[in-house]
C-alpha cells in the first residue's frame, strides 16, 4: 500500500523538515537501483565503508524528493532541494527496519522465515516455484537476508499477496531479534548449522539458539529431527511453536522419511506425515538438494497442498544458479565450480556432490582449496577436520591456497599435495596446466579471486550467444520515465521474443521495476509469460479470434480494432461467464493499419453501452511518422483526430478510460501527447528511432573461430566460389549462419565483424550455420570471442549494410541462438 511522507515520519518517529509531500511506494538504499524516483523514499544509511548522504543531491537531481536522513540539513542544503522532504531520525538504518515492522503487521497471511548456514535461498526459489502456481508470492530478491536486505524485502509485500517467503541471516550476537521483529513468521524453517561467521560465536550451539529467535513467534518450526544439535538447541530454547522435525531414522516424527532412492540423475523421496504417505521425485541427487526438498514438502504439508500436487511440481524443480557449476574444462578434465564461499559445511556439500558426479570414474578427484574463513576455529582444529572430511570423500589431490592451508600442510601428508601462498602464484605455477582427466573441484572464499582459477580451466565452448545486459535495459527505462510526468503509465512491449532479446528474463526485469503493462503480439506470447511466473498486466496487440480461452485462462488484455472482434469478444465473455472484462480500443487516425475510424465512434459507444461483458480499460492509436521531422504536420493531424475520438468515448462511459498514444519517438518529440500512459518499444532495447540514435544497446551477438585455414591467392571461399581471394589468407569459420540470424546479405564483403577489436569482413556466402571471415591482418587464435553486433558494431550499422531497421535485425536472431543475461548491479 502506499504511504504518505507525514504517515512515514509518524511511523518511525522523524521530525519531518522540508514542505513536500508524497506517497512512497519505493524504499531504496542504493542510488544506483533507482528506478521510480516519484514515488521513492531514499536512507541514507551510514556504514563503514560509506556515508548514503554523499548521494542526496544527485538523486534529488534525478527526481528523488524524500530522504530519511541521521544528519540534519543544512541552510545550503534546504536551498538548493526546496521541493525535498527529509525525515530526521537518529539512526536511518533502525528507521528502516522500524517503517518495514510496521508494513508488515498490516498483513494477515502466511509469512515463512528461513534461516540456517546454507541452503536459504536455493529453499525460498524453490518454494516459490512449488506455489507460485496457485498463490501470489512476495520473496526476498537473490540473498537480500541482511539487516539491510530483510526490512527491503518485506516491503514487497502487498494487499495482493497470498505468502511471503523471507530469508534471514545473521553475522553476529544480537542480530535476529531486530530481523523477527520485522518478518514475524508464521512458518519457520531452520535449514541447517554450519561454520559460516562462527568467529562471531562463542560455540554453534550458541549460533542455533541465536538463529531460532527468529521463530520464537511462530506457529511452526520445521528443521531436520534427525540433527542432534538442531533438536537439542529448539528444546532448549522454549519454543511454543508446534514442530514439524522430520526425519530419517525415527517413525514417531510428524514427517518421517522412509526411503531416498538415487537414479543416476534423480531422487525419489517416499515419506508418511501424520499417517499420510506420499512420494515423489526432484531432478536431483546431491544430498543438499534433498534435504533442501524435504524442507519445501514440510512446508507444502502444512499449508495443506494436496500430495499429487507436491510431486507433480517437484518434478519440476529448476536449479537455483548459486553454486556448483559443473563445465566442460581443459585437457579432459570436468571442472566443478563453488568460487564464491568457503566454510565446512558447505565445503562437505560439495564434496559431496562431487562424489556423487558420474565421471568420478577412473579419474583423479582434485581438489583447489583456498583458507577457510569466518570459521572461529583454530587452525589447527579446523584444518584437521578438514583433512578428515577430505579423506572420507576420497579426495587424491589438493591444492591448499592460502596462508594458513599452507601453514597445516603436514595434516594433508597422505594426499598427492601442493600448497601456494596466493592465488596469483598459483597461476603462474606450471600445476594448472599439468592437469588432465581429472575432476576438479575450485572450491575458495571470494576474497581468493578463485573465478580466474576456474576460468582458465574451463573449455571454451565454440558456441554463439546472445548477450543481454539487463542493467542497461533499465537504464533505457530509466531515461525514457525521465521524460515523462510521473504520473504517466508505461507500456513495454515484449512481442517477437522481446524483440529477440528473450521473452521471460526482459519481462521478469520489467515487472521488477513495475512498469504498468507489457505488450505482446498474440495470446501464445502472453500464455508463454503467464507460465513462466509473469503477473504483470499484459496487453495483446492482434488478438484472434481463436484464443479467448487462451485470453480468459491467463488474464490477458486484448487490443479490440473492429466490430468484428468487438462482437466475437463479448459473445465469448457472456459465455464464459464474464462481466466488465478489460478490452482496450484501438482508433486508426491515419496509420490505415488496424482500427476503428474517428466516425465509428457513435457506433461502437452504442454497442458498448448495450453490454456488460466487456469494459474499456484504455483507447489508443499508433503514430506513423513521431521519428521524423518530414511528418510531424500528419503526426498533429493524427493527435487531433485521436483527441477527438478519446473525448468522445470517455463521454460516454464514468470510469477513467486511459490515452496512450506515443511510441519511443513519440516520447522523446512530443510530450504534449503523453496522455495518460506511452508506449514503450525499440528505445527499451537501446536504440532510439530518432536517427537510430545509440543509448544503452542491450544485445551483443558473439560467436568463437572454430577452424584457421592458410588459403592461397588461387584458392576461393565458400558455396559457389563466391569468395574470391587476391592475396594469400587466414580465413576463419565461425559456427554462425542465416539460421542462427546473421543475414545473408552481409556475404562477400558486404559487412564485417569485430575480432580481437579489429574489423574482419565476411567472405564468401554466409552459409546456414557457419560463415568465413578474412583475419589476415588481425593476430588472433582458434577460440577467441568475435563480435557480430555490440558495443564495438552497433547494431544500426547492420541495418544500414542491409537497407532496413534494426527492429528487423534484433528480431531475426534465432530462438536456437543461447541468450546469456548479465546483471551487474
Amino acid at each position: 500500500m502506499p504511504y504518505t511522507t507525514e504517515t512515514i515520519a509518524t511511523l518511525i518517529g522523524a521530525e519531518l523538515i522540508g514542505s513536500h509531500t508524497g506517497t512512497v511506494k519505493w524504499l531504496l538504499t542504493d542510488s544506483r537501483s533507482l528506478s521510480m524516483p516519484e514515488e521513492t523514499l531514499f536512507f541514507a544509511l551510514v556504514t563503514k565503508r560509506g556515508d548514503g548522504h554523499r548521494y542526496i543531491a544527485d538523486l534529488y537531481g534525478r527526481g528523488v524528493r524524500q530522504f530519511v536522513v541521521s544528519t540534519r540539513p543544512t541552510a545550503d542544503e534546504l536551498e538548493r532541494m526546496p521541493q525535498a522532504a527529509f525525515l530526521l531520525v537518529d539512526d536511518t538504518l533502525a528507521a528502516l527496519q522500524q517503517l518495514a515492522q510496521e508494513h508488515r503487521a498490516q498483513y494477515k497471511i502466511p509469512v515463512v522465515g528461513i534461516t540456517g548456514s546454507n541452503g536459504k535461498t536455493v529453499v525460498k526459489e524453490w518454494l516459490a516455484q512449488l506455489l507460485a502456481p496457485d498463490k501470489r508470492i512476495a520473496r526476498s530478491p537473490r540473498s537480500y537476508n541482511s539487516q539491510v536486505g530483510v526490512p527491503l524485502s518485506v516491503w514487497f509485500m502487498e494487499e495482493n499477496t497470498d505468502i511471503a517467503i523471507i530469508e534471514a541471516g545473521i553475522s553476529r550476537m544480537g542480530e535476529m531479534k531486530r530481523l523477527r521483529h520485522i518478518v514475524n513468521p508464521t512458518i519457520g524453517v531452520l535449514t541447517n548449522i554450519g561454520g559460516a561467521h562462527q568467529e562471531n560465536f562463542t560455540s554453534e550451539e550458541r549460533k542455533c539458539m541465536e538463529k531460532l529467535e527468529l521463530f520464537r513467534d511462530s506457529e511452526i518450526i520445521i528443521y531436520n529431527g534427525d540433527d542432534t544439535l538442531i533438536a537439542q538447541a529448539v528444546e532448549c530454547s522454549l519454543q511454543t511453536a508446534r514442530e514439524i522435525a522430520w526425519s530419517k531414522h525415527d517413525t514417531d516424527k510428524p514427517l518421517y522419511i522412509a526411503s531416498v532412492t538415487k537414479e543416476e540423475s534423480s531422487t525419489t523421496i517416499t515419506y508418511n506425515y501424520l499417517g499420510l504417505p506420499g512420494t515423489y521425485t526432484i531432478p536431483f541427487t546431491d544430498e543438499a538438494s534433498v534435504e533442501n526438498s524435504i524442507h519445501c514438502l514440510a512446508v507444502c504439508l502444512y499449508l495443506m497442498m494436496p500430495i499429487e500436487t507436491i510431486a507433480q511440481r517437484m518434478s519440476l524443480l529448476e536449479p537455483v544458479a548459486m553454486r556448483l557449476e559443473v563445465k566442460e574444462g581443459k585437457n579432459g578434465c570436468t571442472l566443478i565450480n563453488d568460487s564464491y564461499n568457503s566454510d565446512l559445511a558447505s565445503l562437505d556439500i560439495a564434496l559431496d556432490f562431487m562424489a556423487r558426479r558420474p565421471e568420478r570414474e577412473g579419474r583423479q578427484r582434485v581438489l583447489i582449496l583456498s583458507d577457510l574463513q569466518q570459521t572461529g576455529k583454530s587452525s589447527r582444529s579446523l584444518y584437521s577436520r578438514v583433512a578428515t572430511l577430505v579423506e572420507s570423500r576420497g579426495i587424491d589431490r589438493i591444492i591448499g591456497i592460502g596462508a594458513e592451508i599452507s601453514a597445516s600442510a603436514a595434516r594433508f601428508a597422505h594426499l598427492e599435495s601442493s600448497f601456494y601462498n596466493t592465488t596469483e602464484e598459483f597461476l603462474q605455477s606450471s600445476e594448472l596446466q599439468a592437469l588432465r582427466r581429472s575432476l576438479v573441484l575450485v572450491k575458495g572464499s571470494r576474497s581468493f579471486g578463485f573465478d580466474r582459477i576456474a576460468d582458465w580451466l574451463t573449455l571454451k565452448v565454440h558456441e554463439t550467444t546472445l548477450e543481454i545486459n539487463l542493467d542497461d535495459m533499465v537504464s533505457n527505462l530509466n531515461y525514457y520515465r525521465s521524460l515523462m510526468q510521473p504520473t504517466i503509465k508505461t507500456v513495454c512491449m515484449v512481442k517477437a521474443f522481446a524483440y529477440g532479446a528473450g521473452f521471460y528474463e526482459i519481462a521478469k526485469t520489467l515487472q521488477d521495476h513495475r512498469v504498468d503493462y507489457l505488450a505482446v503480439a498474440v495470446a501464445d506470447e502472453g500464455e508463454q509469460l503467464r507460465k513462466a511466473g509473469i503477473t504483470a498486466n499484459i496487453l495483446v496487440m492482434n488478438p484472434e479470434m481463436t484464443a479467448f480461452k487462451t485470453l480468459f485462462d491467463n488474464h490477458l488484455e486484448p487490443e479490440i480494432y473492429s466490430f468484428a472482434l468487438l462482437d466475437a469478444m463479448i459473445h465469448a465473455c457472456q459465455h464464459e461467464g464474464y462481466s466488465y472484462y478489460p478490452i482496450h480500443i484501438k482508433i486508426d487516425t491515419g496509420m490505415s493499419r488496424l482500427g476503428f475510424a474517428p466516425e465509428d465512434m457513435p457506433r461502437l459507444i452504442e454497442r458498448l453501452a448495450q453490454q456488460t461483458a466487456v469494459i474499456p480499460r484504455s483507447v489508443f492509436s499508433h503514430l506513423a511518422g513521431s521519428d521524423s521531422t518530414d511528418f510531424d504536420t500528419f503526426t498533429h493531424l493524427q493527435a487531433a483526430r485521436f483527441q477527438q475520438a478519446a473525448d468522445t468515448l470517455q463521454a460516454a462511459f464514468p470510469h477513467k478510460i486511459l490515452r496512450h498514444l506515443c511510441n519511443s519517438a513519440g516520447i522523446e518529440r512530443f510530450p504534449e501527447y503523453h496522455h495518460d500512459m506511452v508506449r514503450l518499444g525499440l528505445g527499451l532495447y537501446g536504440i532510439s528511432p530518432v536517427g537510430d540514435r545509440l543509448l544503452h544497446p542491450i544485445s551483443t551477438l558473439k560467436s568463437t573461430i572454430l577452424q584457421i585455414h592458410e588459403v592461397p591467392e588461387s584458392e576461393t571461399v565458400g558455396y559457389s566460389r563466391r569468395g574470391q581471394l587476391t592475396r594469400p589468407s587466414r580465413i576463419a569459420s565461425l559456427p554462425i549462419g542465416y539460421a542462427d540470424g546473421l543475414n545473408r546479405r552481409l556475404g562477400n564483403g558486404r559487412g564485417y565483424c569485430i575480432v580481437n577489436g579489429r574489423p574482419a569482413p565476411y567472405v564468401g556466402n554466409i552459409c546456414m550455420d557457419v560463415c568465413m571471415i578474412d583475419v589476415t591482418d588481425i593476430p588472433c587464435h582458434e577460440g577467441d570471442s568475435v563480435e557480430i553486433f555490440g558495443p564495438n558494431l552497433p547494431v544500426t550499422q547492420l541495418a544500414q549494410w542491409l537497407d532496413t531497421i534494426p527492429y528487423e535485425v534484433l528480431t531475426g536472431i534465432s530462438t536456437r541462438v543461447r541468450r546469456i543475461y548479465m546483471v551487474e548491479s
